[in-house]
């Protein structure tokens, strides 16, 4: 029971069946690590990086947590994108939400959960900052649905806005950042429209990405 040994005897079968494809793999993939993405998602067991892009280990770089925040002060989530940037060369980093995020229902919702109600503080300021649209939605899973993306970029942004990403191009390093969600009911990816390279393109991008969101929402008008 301690052992997990259905765990193990898992992970010997998928060994073998890599194995087989290519004698080689694990030698080659323990020789270099040359992902082009960096891929900040959910820590949400039914949103698994690697599986829903149909890309192999050493292929994607992954930073995951609670809601896919990136928080400024989070010194885990920017060592991740500075290693990814600075020392992998990634050229892609694709902040992923996904609709039926728990983290951000209960924080829609003002639940009190404990000690994490303090990460998803950043989530509820997501919705302060979009009050006005967000309060004409009277369906909570209409409501959730538009915090998810909503939360993708504003997530984007702070991507963008952190000095790893601002230095990258400022010296001409090949990057972009992008806004997807994950629909766990036909296991479909989408793009929420952002997809920024340059420091000026952030903007812009963001208040036309906002303002698709926001036109779905009867009644509302972006601002």
């Amino acid at each position: 029971m301690r052992r997990l040994q259905k765990l193990f005897d898992n992970n010997r079968q998928w060994s073998a069946s890599v194995r087989q494809k290519d004698p080689d793999f694990f030698e080659k993939l323990s020789q270099q690590q040359a992902p082009e993405y960096l891929w900040i998602g959910c820590s949400d067991s039914r949103v698994p990086a690697n599986q829903i892009t149909d890309l192999l280990p050493g292929e994607l770089f992954v930073h995951r947590n609670v809601a896919n925040q990136v928080i400024h002060a989070d010194l885990n989530c920017l060592s991740v994108i500075q290693f990814a940037v600075d020392y992998l060369k990634v050229k892609h980093i694709i902040v992923c939400g996904h609709y039926g995020c728990g983290g951000v229902a209960e924080a829609t919702r003002n639940s009190k959960l404990g000690m994490i109600d303090n990460w998803l503080r950043h989530v509820q300021d997501v919705k302060h900052k979009h009050k006005e649209a967000l309060e004409l939605i009277s369906n909570d899973q209409a409501l959730v649905n538009r915090m998810c993306e909503l939360n993708v970029l504003e997530q984007v942004v702070n991507v963008c806005q952190t000095t790893v990403v601002q230095d990258a191009w400022d010296r001409g390093q090949e990057l972009a950042v992008h806004s997807w969600i994950y629909g766990l009911k036909d296991g479909l990816l989408r793009d929420l429209g952002m997809c920024v390279t340059a420091s000026e393109e952030l903007e812009p991008l963001y208040s036309e990405s906002v303002t698709a969101i926001v036109d779905k929402i009867p009644g509302a008008v972006a601002r």
